[in-house]
């Protein structure tokens, strides 16, 4: 095949138009529902999501449900409240706060924290990353947590196992928690649950199991993160989104998709992810990229492994039936 730098462009009327259709389809004749429910956060794919649920649906048959907890931006608000005025769709506030500190998110989190720095107290900040130069050298996805404290003072150390365990089993309580709220607006209303995430987020395993993965319908799981900014270009998405930074929205302090999960930027990864799933020879991609066939080879790799270790996230409960 031909394998070129603009390879990834869409028609984005026509792509909008079948999506559009394929909802309707879907939510009224398929799923027997009346409307859809889309948890919205001021980022580009929930943004999508419900632009595309409005054309197909009407905005009158759309809800949009914030879903705050004490560490998220307080941009996130503001964006995804600015989306619905553009669209006109209905909006709910839900503050996950009190539940997810029942729950002991917070506390085992931090809990797990302080096996790495004991010092980590009340109203610091912290998050989890991963090296963003895999494609210039051989690595695993190593974690490293980092805190800062109120003084805005960082430090920054490799993750033992059972501390990376915990700490992602406890913030992963604010996914779930998010989709048991977003079915109870849908089942209130006998509406479905429209799920925000795209390709890279669904083939390489970046979300929450029965958590943002608990869905009803996923619109965009088959596109690339580079053709979802071409989507929202022609839905109208308000700038402010779409120039966002990507982030995880999910610990205290700001960490970028990039940085926590893929370790590539969207657009080299999604042209190699492209390129490794049509055959396109390493060095091809690479001469198309700009890159060193090591550098490809490595970013086919990363992909590759991503793709095999979270397979089983996209797994349907095993019966007895299976072995």
């Amino acid at each position: 095949m031909k394998f070129h730098k603009n390879i990834l462009q869409i028609d984005a009327e026509k792509t909008v138009r079948e999506l559009s259709e394929c909802i309707f389809t879907q939510v009224r004749s398929i799923l027997k529902k009346r409307g859809a429910v889309v948890g919205i956060s001021g980022g580009i794919d929930s943004s999508v999501t419900a632009a595309l649920c409005v054309r197909a649906l009407g905005p009158e048959k759309v809800l949009g449900v914030m879903m705050p907890e004490k560490e998220s931006s307080r941009e996130s608000n503001v964006l995804a409240s600015k989306l619905a005025e553009t669209l006109g769709f209905e909006t709910v506030v839900e503050d996950l706060t009190g539940p997810l500190e029942e729950l002991g998110c917070y506390k085992r989190r931090d809990e797990a924290i302080r096996q790495v720095f004991p010092e980590f107290g009340p109203g610091w900040k912290c998050k989890i990353t991963i090296p963003t130069s895999i494609l210039e050298k051989e690595t695993l996805n190593v974690f490293s947590l980092t805190i800062e404290n109120k003084a805005g003072e960082i430090k920054s150390q490799r993750m033992p196992l059972d501390v990376y365990l915990q700490v992602v089993a406890a913030s992963n309580m604010k996914q779930r928690l998010r989709m048991t709220t977003l079915y109870y607006h849908a089942e209130k209303r006998n509406w479905a649950v429209a799920g925000t995430a795209n390709k890279d987020e669904h083939a390489q395993g970046f979300f929450v199991k029965y958590g943002d993965g608990g869905v009803d319908f996923r619109p965009i799981a088959h596109l690339f993160k580079v053709q979802i900014y071409q989507l929202a270009e022609y839905l109208g998405i308000p700038r402010e989104i779409i120039v966002r930074v990507p982030t995880t929205d999910t610990y205290s302090a700001s960490v970028t998709q990039e940085e926590f999960f893929f370790g590539l930027d969207f657009l080299v990864m999604d042209m190699l992810w492209y390129a490794f799933e049509n055959n396109v020879p390493a060095a091809k991609a690479a001469q198309v990229l700009d890159l060193t066939m090591e550098q490809a080879e490595r970013g086919y790799a990363n992909i590759e492994r991503k793709i095999k270790a979270t397979e089983f996230l996209r797994m349907s409960p095993l019966d007895m039936t299976k072995i």
